[in-house]
């Protein structure tokens, strides 16, 4: 086997398995006594798992404050959460939550030190300046089991509107220092919760899989998270009391943030910020929509144009292991692919994007702001015709 350069940049502590969050308070001790939690705007607080953590922290001896974050995180969200807490003593920033709240955790701590503000760093917006640290030491702990924050260096903020943007501020200093997973988060978690953020981990490990930068490392990696997410998704959006599916979506979820931070990802995740930025549409349902779709145009591209492309036997590897046929031939493993997330789309009951009000008219638009860094690394290069179709689809 050829092994290719690959580089792997820096991972948190991982600390996985049911009970986990028992470890948390001395984790958090060890960076000192002040902390700040940021969590959901509710969901968190009424469950069963508050007590556990803010009495753990109590009999540490430490005290905290908690900032709540209704929704996918803005940029004037997180500066105005550092201009007021830049003067406070924060020791550890823990963040609790899905990737809103991660993200928006993230961001905050990388910034909290410095005090300046996001719009100085984000991607594609202002002046994109180096980020210098020093960030304070940030704890993840994902409730949800979808977008790998808790493993990736980036904290994607939006700005919602016909002028609005998704984009990310990057660094590895942002990198948590510990990623504390545990299942039995996940037991609280809506069907639609399971089945948006299931499908946005999905989407990670394939395309980090089929990658432009894709290595034998993080294709070992991806491979088992895509056979984790095969047998534990409809069984844990059927019930989220089934422990086995918990484990294996948290572990599909940890698995899809440490590949996609170290191989990029596809021309799904091009698509999903301009719609995420325009529309009121959830980054997982986004993704979930047009994974089949994308995956289809992906690989027609490819027939036409790249014929010997080596993603093309990825693709089909995939729709083996999904599909649970592995002696399918390369045509008909893509076909079992698309199928398989096709029939996925379905039972997960997936809406279209014109649920959430994208038109056709809307697609140029859309189609134009779809070519940020997760597209530089789609496996072929897309056309503008190309990508209509796949928005075209799903409307």
């Amino acid at each position: 086997m050829h092994i290719s350069d690959f580089s792997l940049s820096r991972l948190p502590r991982i600390e996985f398995g049911p009970g986990a969050l028992a470890k948390l308070p001395a984790i958090a001790r060890s960076y000192g006594k002040r902390a700040l939690l940021v969590t959901g705007a509710g969901s968190l607080k009424e469950s069963p798992f508050w007590p556990a953590v803010t009495d753990g922290l109590k009999a540490q001896g430490m005290t905290w404050l908690h900032l709540t974050i209704p929704g996918e995180p803005s940029p004037q969200m997180v500066d105005e959460a550092v201009r007021a807490l830049h003067p406070e003593s924060i020791d550890v920033v823990i963040g609790i939550g899905g990737g809103s709240a991660l993200d928006a955790a993230k961001a905050i701590a990388g910034l909290l030190k410095p005090g300046n503000s996001v719009m100085d760093h984000l991607e594609g917006v202002g002046p994109e300046l180096p980020y210098a640290g020093p960030s304070t030491p940030f704890i993840a702990v994902p409730t949800t089991a979808g977008t790998g924050s808790e493993a990736t260096k980036n904290a994607v903020l939006s700005v919602q509107g016909k002028d609005g943007f998704k984009k990310s501020f990057r660094d590895e200093k942002l990198v948590a220092e510990v990623a504390l997973v545990d299942p039995d988060l996940l037991a609280t978690c809506p069907p639609m919760v399971i089945a948006a953020n299931g499908m946005d981990a999905c989407t990670q490990l394939l395309e980090s899989y089929v990658s432009s930068r894709a290595a034998p490392l993080t294709d070992s990696l991806a491979w088992g998270g895509m056979k984790a997410a095969r047998d534990g998704l409809l069984a844990l959006h059927a019930n989220a009391g089934n422990a086995t599916a918990r484990a294996q979506m948290a572990y599909a979820a940890l698995v899809s943030g440490i590949t996609l931070a170290q191989a990029g990802l596809g021309s799904v995740h091009g698509l999903a910020a301009p719609l995420g930025a325009f529309f009121p549409i959830p980054h997982g349902v986004a993704c979930g929509t047009l994974v089949a779709t994308a995956t289809r145009v992906n690989i027609d591209a490819m027939h036409t144009r790249m014929a010997n492309h080596p993603a093309l036997e990825k693709y089909a590897q995939v729709g083996r292991l999904l599909s649970r046929q592995g002696q399918l031939d390369q045509a008909a493993a893509h076909a079992a692919l698309i199928d398989t997330l096709e029939a996925w789309t379905r039972t997960l009951q997936l809406p279209t994007l014109a649920h959430y009000g994208v038109t056709h008219a809307d697609i140029p638009r859309i189609v134009t702001n779809s070519r940020g860094s997760s597209m530089k690394t789609n496996p072929v290069h897309l056309e503008d015709g190309e990508i209509t179709a796949i928005v075209s689809a799903r409307i």
